[in-house]
């Protein structure tokens, strides 16, 4: 029996106040729970764990959350965070959240719904967006870190600068959280059975992927078959209290996302909903058909997944959740089983500059993702995600993409690779703009002109020509074994610093780049251009390079003029930067840069970071250099090297009107 300990009189608090916990909760009889805190309903408290209210308060833990062993939840007596409800807490947990070993929420804090914190991590003055997953042994504080983040493992998040920065979550860090919910959720209904046999059976008899066939539509016809995984995902709705409703639309109403409901769904018996779905399937066979999860209370939608679509083969369920010949359905993911790259079918055509483009990310392992955005919401550019491609078969992928273009014709649409073990972005490149317009001709210029050498190179004169110096720089980064990428900006992206990425230019010399950047060049001499060089073993930058702004020759980017920094902008890879040995001395070319960015009235600060933090990214921040003098700085800078002669050190150009990072240049490489 779980001991419901009253709040100590105190001078702050004299209510006496005790938890309150939801009948449906688990909580486990080695746990302390103390004070005003109110555990909803499916949550899960594990052995061992704290949750004192007695000094903050009061705690709020939201339904389907589960609290693992060893956790600790206490909060300080003065600050306060504002939940969901609006209402003050001292700690705020969001509903469908792992709070996984070992880890601190101390408040004030705020975590919010389906989140993960991984083990050992600490949350503490802090808020912590709907969606993140921040991996193990954590630190963050004093930031609010935005919802969809991912905070990799060892990561110190004190800035918010640090928590802008972070990457989004991939799908499968997303799918990764669900099913901790999903082994979580088992738990406490196996706990409140122990004692119980008539309630042991059934779920001794339950497989965990709910993959049985419910015999209330087994008779279904029409090929209008619901797999495992849909059955799975309405019975994930129907326990956490949402409603369930269909909508369909044909070709038409589905460009333009003009969606028709079904027959309203009244029941939340779970046979009878699965009747209903099925009934709609089959009256709308040759239309598209979504599932909508709703939350009554909010008075809201929590999902919408296409489940069926014109002339898709049926998905008969099986011991697996679906059948060896047809996609099987993942709730974050509705892409259509075959690829065809045919505009009869989704009014968009996919370029094979794109499918050589997807094709070059899935075979160095990377996944793949999708972004659209209306007229304002590009000016700002605020993105919102298309449906999340989990599969790695190019077909499938490249039918996901045609999906969220086609459904998206009158915005812009961009692709995402993405890496899944640095779990950042490696490629951003818009596809298709209003008017289904695709943004692809300067993709497929490039990749022409690394076949045909020489195609362009008449092209490329005057504004559109490479200088020496950048061609240097070309030629150092390919020594090297750096990667070229191009970003491009007009004059109001400039501004805003919201670069437009063309896809990785795949060539096997530098003076093949040269003839790629210089065909580039000359189909954007409106445009700010700038090249960038890339690690692709560290996953990272080495150079930002502006070769050319609109009115001024590319050459003049040679001796630094066009750089947003003053300097030439160019961190050549590290080992040929700065003191790459651990000597604790500075090159004559990092001592240029550090000039420049005095002369530029830009501050400077310093971040390091052992072999493991610079794998994932996590730098560290050192005290930042106050001077304002040359010889100030270089000493300031020297003598921070010299205290971490076997880390990665790099220097920060900080922006003081624009409060954001202008360049970022690896200058030590740790003593080999």
């Amino acid at each position: 029996m779980v001991v419901r300990n009253a709040a100590p009189p105190t001078p702050w608090s004299r209510s006496l106040a005790e938890p309150k916990i939801d009948a449906t909760a688990y909580v486990h009889s080695f746990s302390n729970i103390i004070g005003d805190v109110r555990i909803g309903a499916n949550v899960l408290i594990a052995p061992g764990t704290s949750i004192r209210a007695d000094e903050g308060h009061p705690f709020h833990i939201g339904q389907n959350t589960n609290v693992q062993d060893g956790v600790v939840i206490h909060g300080l007596e003065q600050g306060r965070v504002i939940g969901d409800d609006a209402h003050s807490y001292s700690v705020w947990v969001g509903r469908d959240t792992s709070i996984a070993h070992m880890a601190l929420i101390h408040g004030p804090a705020y975590v919010g719904n389906q989140c993960f914190i991984g083990f050992r991590s600490t949350i503490f003055n802090a808020r912590v967006g709907d969606g993140c997953v921040v991996m193990m042994h954590v630190l963050i504080q004093n930031v609010n870190v935005p919802a969809g983040k991912l905070v990799p493992s060892g990561a110190i998040i004190t800035t918010q600068e640090q928590a802008d920065r972070l990457p989004s979550v991939a799908a499968l860090d997303l799918e990764f959280a669900t099913h901790v919910i999903g082994i979580n959720q088992a738990l406490r209904a196996g706990y409140h059975c122990a004692d119980d046999i008539s309630c042991i059976n059934p779920i001794k008899e339950m497989n965990l992927t709910h993959t049985q066939q419910p015999t209330a539509h087994s008779g279904a016809t029409n090929g209008s078959t619901m797999n495992g995984e849909i059955i799975n995902h309405v019975r994930q709705l129907l326990a956490q209290g949402y409603r369930i409703g269909t909508e369909h639309a044909d070709q038409r109403q589905f460009r333009t996302s003009s969606w028709k409901s079904c027959a309203p769904i009244q029941t939340s018996q779970e046979s009878a909903v699965l009747a209903e779905l099925q009934s709609c399937l089959a009256e709308h066979q040759s239309e598209y058909v979504r599932l909508i999860g709703i939350d009554p209370k909010a008075k809201r939608r929590v999902l919408e997944a296409i489940i069926h679509r014109p002339g898709q083969a049926p998905t008969p369920m099986s011991s697996n959740g679906g059948s060896s010949g047809s996609r099987s359905y993942n709730p974050a993911v509705n892409q259509p089983p075959v690829y065809t790259p045919d505009r009869s079918q989704s009014g968009v055509g996919l370029a094979p500059a794109i499918a050589a483009q997807v094709r070059q990310v899935l075979s160095k392992g990377g996944r793949i993702g999708m972004e659209h955005a209306d007229e304002r919401r590009f000016q700002t550019s605020s993105w919102k995600s298309c449906t999340p491609i989990s599969a790695t078969n190019e077909s499938a992928v490249m039918a996901g993409l045609q999906a969220c273009m086609a459904e998206h014709q009158g915005e812009y649409v961009r692709l995402i690779g993405i890496d899944p073990k640095a779990k950042r972005r490696i490629l951003e490149a818009i596809i298709q703009r209003p008017g289904n317009k695709q943004v692809i001709q300067h993709t497929k210029e490039i990749a022409r002109s690394l076949q045909d050498q020489g195609a362009y190179g008449s092209a490329a004169q005057g504004r559109g020509a490479i200088g020496g110096g950048i061609a240097e720089q070309i030629n150092h980064l390919v020594a090297q074994g750096a990667t070229i990428g191009v970003e491009y900006a007009d004059e109001r992206h400039f501004r805003a610093s919201s670069w437009q990425t063309a896809p990785v230019i795949q060539a096997g010399s530098a003076s093949q780049v040269v003839q790629a950047l210089n065909s580039f060049l000359a189909q954007h001499q409106k445009d700010y251009v700038r090249l960038v060089g890339i690690d692709p073993k560290a996953k990272k930058r080495v150079a930002e390079t502006i070769i050319q702004r609109p009115g001024k020759p590319a050459a003049v980017a040679a001796n630094g003029a066009s750089s947003p920094y003053g300097a030439p902008g160019y961190s050549a890879p590290s080992h040929q930067n700065g003191s790459s040995n651990g000597s604790g001395r500075l090159n004559a070319e990092v001592v240029n840069q550090i000039r420049q960015f005095i002369n530029q009235g830009y501050a400077i600060g310093l971040e390091y970071a052992d072999q493991r933090r610079y794998r994932t990214s996590s730098w560290q921040t050192a005290a930042s250099v106050q001077g304002k003098r040359d010889s100030d700085a270089i000493a300031l800078i020297e003598s921070a090297l010299a205290q971490h002669p076997k880390e990665y050190v790099r220097i920060i150009g900080i922006d003081p009107n624009a409060k954001r990072r202008v360049a970022e240049v690896l200058i030590q490489h740790p003593k080999k």
